[in-house]
Order: C-alpha cells, then structure tokens, then sequence
C-alpha cells in the first residue's frame, strides 16, 4: 500500500546521500532529509503494524524499520559527529537480513515488477554491505560506495517510486 510513497523517500534520500559523500553537500545539511526520511518510515511501519492481520504481516513493517533506522542514524551520525562504526556493523546485519528478501521475493515473483523489486532487494542489500565494509571494517572504496548510492536512489528508488505514484506499473 505505501511502496510509492516508500521507493520515492528511499530515492530522494540515497540520491542526496551519495551526492553528499562525494562533498558536494555539508554534514549539517543532510542531516534534515536523512530526520524526514526516517520519520516517514516509522509512520509507515506504524500504519502497517497496526493494520497486520497475522504475524506474517509485520514483514514489510520490519524491513521498512530496517531502512528508517538506518536513515535516522545517518542523521544522529552527522549531528554528533559520530565515526560511522555502529552504522557500519548495523549496515552488515541489515545486508544479511535484506539478502534473504531478493530470493524470497524472486520465489514469488508472478510478473516483471516483482522481478525487478527482488532486484533492489538484493541492490540494497548490496549497499548496506558496502557501508559495512567503508564504516566498520574501514575498507572498501568511499567512490564506489557514493556511486553506487546514487545508482540505487535514480533506479530502485526515485524514478520507481514516482513511476508507482502515477499509476504506472508492469
């Protein structure tokens, strides 16, 4: 129910988050899309919480809160000038946990959309795992890991989410 409004958040935000690593944006100033960002999350997660009807249902909920707590953590990071560390083992659990979704969702895939969405399950996946290796084990490339934010915010994020938002799906 909330996939456009959720892709687009998830768009806009990695999209300013991998221009801000490459300089281009202060640590002050995204910290006010990273807040928004996770705050539209937890409201989502809130709603879907409430409306689940089994626990199968508080699936999408819990990834959803994996995604806002990572935003929200950015924030705090750059508000206090944190290391990144936490984020980055945080990042590596969460690439472990988002891995597993790609599959399921590819099982259960019955058209082109869902094929593409197991993508970005496992494109993010992927991302969290770069973030794992640039902020806990402080390897990786700091190049690679904004390119590939940006990458992921244009093509399983923005351009998606407004595609959903108008009405237009395969």
């Amino acid at each position: 129910m909330y996939l456009g409004l959720s892709l687009l958040v998830v768009g806009v935000v990695l999209c300013l988050n991998g221009i801000w690593q490459t300089g281009r944006i202060q640590d002050r100033e995204i910290i006010l899309i990273n807040a928004v960002a996770a705050l539209v999350f937890f409201a989502i997660v809130l709603l879907t919480a409430l409306a689940a009807g089994q626990p199968a249902d508080l699936l999408d909920a819990g990834m959803t809160l994996l995604f806002g707590t990572t935003y929200l953590w950015v924030a705090y990071n750059r508000a206090t000038g944190s290391s990144g560390e936490g984020l980055g083992w945080f990042s590596g659990l969460v690439a472990l946990t988002a891995a597993p979704m790609a599959l399921r969702v590819l099982a259960q895939a019955e058209g082109i959309f869902d094929l593409w969405l197991a993508a970005c399950w496992a494109a993010w996946a992927g991302l969290w795992f770069l973030y794992f290796l640039n902020l806990a084990l402080r390897r990786g490339s700091a190049r690679l890991t904004s390119v590939a934010t940006l990458f992921c915010g244009v093509f399983t994020g923005w351009l998606p989410g407004l595609a959903v938002l108008h009405g237009i799906t395969l």
